[in-house]
């Protein structure tokens, strides 16, 4: 698929993925240079941006990925904590050691140097789909930072600044923190809080930097994705979320979970060409092989879509689709959950791979391709109308797709299509928007938040054909009368306040 284009055509999706920058640029130009490091179910990665902070547009500096399932063996003495979605071992110190391997990677091929030329890490994990207690999560949390810090990264680089004595002298133009401070709204949308303090849904960060990054790629588009907008994140897990119509702040008022990737990657599991257990849609994806959509790929379609549940969260549920929730912490704060699940976190994957495999001994590649493209355009549609229906997305609101299951293939043409049939839209084509990495480009959107950098002139924040609300967000402080600046902590230590870059929760 070719993401660099912006589709001029009103019939045609808008594909958002940024021209590269210039290397020579990055040291003469203002550029806020941002490592992402996620730890995935499938993919771990080290993605680099690079921020123009007079334009507020990001570049793909570096993108070095590695499959997770590849990280090396427990050694003897060390605890086995977690585990993938697919059941690959992990410990702290394997974990530190692919981050660090990764990010020093990273760094080479763009011949950047970490100590000197990086600006901020954001860490993420997508591996909290299989995580059972706080306990694990923190493990979690210390094992990146380990990583980062074993690769050279200075800790005061993932930390947030805490006066203006604290940015670096090159970026103090830009910054505008003796104005507005960090109040925990990434990209001007408050995460959900349960009644003590917690998510109500494990990988509700990960919703996070993917709205904030989806608010970001969509300026290289004539999308105007802020305020009020649903992301989907169609990694191997589910992530998303839907905003409110506030200012200067929205809140978020629902969540997107469950599973994602995991059902192609399920049908792919049961054609024998990629392992039945770790096996991955990304084995065998080849953009030169041209998908058949034809009746028989529509029949194998609606034979998987029969399997795959999609609803509001019952309250019933501390899991669904694997991914730990609390229904009743959601329902105190407005929150609605939406879902998606294969049987009962996923014990009706099974019956997927059967069905792969009957498309592998009867069919080919193309009527697989067609058939998976088919599958999770339905689950898009399927998404928004729960949305719908819950009276929290509206014609107001865009839509915005962002991960290997929603973007690959001729997804996004079908994912639009598939919208259109909900009546939402007059030009559907303007309301929806395609982002490449958009956990990474939030990740830099998220460390701009954090030292309070922006660009008035072309803003993130605010509601769709907004103006800038800095003076808004001004007068907001000073009726809360202002926020506790966080104190500093070791990043490896304070697995309560720096996960994801660092920010306290409010």
């Amino acid at each position: 698929m070719n993401l660099g284009r912006l589709f001029k055509s009103k019939t045609t999706p808008r594909i958002a993925e940024s021209p590269p920058v210039n290397y020579l640029d990055l040291r003469s130009k203002p550029y806020y240079i941002v490592a992402s490091v996620e730890v995935g179910n499938t993919t771990t990665k080290c993605i680099l941006t690079a921020t123009d902070l007079i334009t507020g547009k990001t570049y793909i500096v570096d993108k070095t990925v590695k499959m997770t399932r590849d990280v090396r063996l427990p050694k003897p003495g060390e605890e086995v904590f977690a585990h993938t979605i697919n059941g690959t071992p992990l410990t702290k110190e394997s974990i530190a050691e692919l981050v660090k391997n990764t990010l020093i990677e990273s760094h080479d091929k763009a011949r950047l140097d970490i100590k000197t030329d990086l600006n901020f890490v954001v860490r993420s994990t997508g591996v909290v789909a299989e995580l059972d207690s706080p306990e694990q999560v923190g493990a979690f949390i210390q094992a990146l930072a380990k990583g980062c810090l074993d690769a050279g990264v200075p800790p005061r680089l993932m930390t947030p600044a805490m006066s203006i004595h604290n940015i670096l002298d090159k970026f103090k133009h830009y910054t505008m923190i003796e104005k507005v401070i960090f109040m925990g709204a990434v990209a001007s949308c408050f995460p959900p809080q349960g009644s003590t303090g917690v998510e109500v849904v494990a990988n509700e960060m990960e919703g996070e930097l993917a709205t904030a990054g989806i608010k970001e790629g969509s300026r290289w588009t004539d999308v105007d994705f802020r305020n009020p907008c649903l992301s989907m994140d169609f990694g191997t897990t589910l992530d998303g979320r839907v905003t409110s119509e506030e200012l200067p702040y929205a809140h978020t008022i629902g969540n997107l979970l469950g599973l994602a990737g995991a059902i192609p990657d399920a049908v792919v599991q049961g054609t024998g060409l990629v392992d039945k257990k770790n096996g991955a849609t990304l084995d065998i994806f080849d953009a030169k092989i041209k998908p058949e959509y034809g009746i028989e790929a529509q029949s194998y379609a609606d034979q998987i879509d029969e399997l795959v549940i999609i609803e509001k969260v019952p309250q019933s549920r501390n899991k669904y689709g694997l991914v730990p929730v609390c229904p009743q912490a959601a329902a105190l704060n407005n929150v609605v959950l939406i879902g998606c699940d294969v049987g009962v976190n996923g014990s009706d994957l099974e019956k997927l791979s059967k069905i792969g495999a009957d498309i592998h001994e009867s069919r080919n590649l193309k009527t697989l391709f067609g058939t998976l493209d088919l599958v999770m355009a339905r689950v898009a549609r399927r998404l928004v109308k729960v949305g719908i229906d819950e009276g929290i997305v509206t014609g107001n609101t865009a839509i915005g797709v962002t991960g290997r299951a929603g973007i690959s293939g001729s997804k996004p043409r079908l994912i639009l299509e598939e919208i259109e049939k909900l009546g939402l839209y007059d030009l559907p084509e303007k309301n929806v928007v395609f982002v490449d990495d958009g956990l990474a480009r939030g990740a830099a959107v998220m460390a701009r938040c954090m030292n309070s950098m922006g660009t008035p002139k072309n803003p993130l924040g605010g509601l769709r054909k907004g103006r800038c609300i800095l003076k808004s967000r001004m007068d907001f402080e000073t009726q809360k009368g202002g926020a506790a600046v966080p104190q500093q902590a070791h990043p490896e230590k304070d697995t309560q306040a720096y996960f994801v870059g660092g920010h306290k929760r409010a």
